[in-house]
């Protein structure tokens, strides 16, 4: 007999001290209060602007903003990292059939729903990316250090119509960055978008795994498996030459895999920056934790869902042994 609330926005997490204690009290979500301890999972992005709207936080951030810090932590929205992918696309001839090629009329498009419809198959069961793989970018990596998503398709960004020429996109990215950024929000109101700086290439490691990449993706793309398709790069552009170019050309095809980690990272208690404990609990908060991609402290060489499934498991069975 209790009622889930489903498209709720928590607007605050109600913190009152108690004999020198945080004491987490009531959540306010949907105009109900709860009363109970409380998992936080909105995400690297979501759980930072709960905490801060909260006054769990940069102190000298949220008064900025009004907000009175209750809890002073200072790692609240810092060491924000993703995974930059390069999205580097090849026109091919026609004797390849993409996505592009084949949704290209009205008659592709009903022949693909028909496809699924009767079949369950075809390109609407399918996710984009067709092709996976792991790859050194350079021999001085001691392990695999970049990896690929190939889609039989391209446009220009997301959210685009599909280029009119038959095309694929070889997308590669650094599987461990050293550049940090952060989000932080910008105002206690729930409708103002919170201000993130992923800081992609800012450094000289990261920079200089953005060329390797290129350059390797462009040796795979020229050697004889491809030669029957004639590829012809469309971007970045065989214009970009000089390692300098490169880089400049990553700034400008690179976009975000949807990877963000480590906005609320977990560490030891001599950690200045980190929010919570082993037992991913909120430092100086009592019944307050939280169980998502944002208590990686270092981002995963891979897809960051599984892990952050096995995050919540393993708190899971933290919170039942503690019951």
């Amino acid at each position: 007999d209790k009622e889930v609330s489903l498209s709720a926005h928590l607007l605050e997490v109600f913190i009152f001290p108690l004999a020198q204690l945080k004491l987490l009290l009531f959540i306010f979500a949907a105009n109900q209060n709860l009363c109970f301890k409380v998992v936080l999972t909105a995400g690297s992005i979501g759980s930072v602007q709960i905490l801060e709207r909260s006054g769990v936080g940069n102190a000298d951030i949220l008064e900025r903003l009004g907000i009175t810090a209750k809890c002073h932590l200072i790692g609240v929205g810092e060491n924000l990292q993703d995974h930059l992918q390069l999205r580097m696309i090849y026109k091919v001839n026609d004797s390849a059939s993409t996505l592009n090629k084949v949704q290209a009329s009205l008659f592709g498009k009903a022949m693909i729903g028909m496809e699924y419809i009767l079949n369950r198959s075809g390109p609407m069961s399918m996710a984009p990316s067709q092709l996976g793989a792991f790859a050194y970018s350079d021999e001085r990596h001691v392990r695999a250090n970049v990896q690929y998503h190939i889609q039989p398709l391209s446009l220009e960004k997301f959210g685009d119509d599909l280029h009119p020429f038959n095309a694929f996109t070889a997308s590669v990215s650094n599987l461990r960055p050293t550049s940090r950024g952060s989000v932080h929000i910008t105002s206690p109101n729930l409708d103002s978008c919170p201000q993130i700086n992923l800081n992609y290439l800012c450094t000289e490691e990261d920079k200089k795994v953005a060329v390797e990449s290129l350059n390797l993706t462009r040796r795979i793309i020229n050697s004889e498996a491809f030669k029957a398709y004639e590829p012809s790069e469309y971007k970045p552009g065989k214009e970009f030459v000089t390692d300098q170019d490169l880089v400049h050309a990553a700034g400008n095809i690179g976009t975000t895999i949807f990877h963000p980690v480590g906005t609320c990272k977990m560490g030891n208690n001599d950690d200045k920056m980190a929010v919570l404990d082993s037992q991913l609990r909120v430092r100086g908060v009592t019944g307050l934790r939280i169980a998502d991609a944002s208590v990686m402290p270092t981002i995963t060489s891979g897809n960051t869902a599984a892990p952050t499934m096995m995050i919540a498991e393993t708190l899971s069975e933290i919170i039942l042994q503690e019951c």
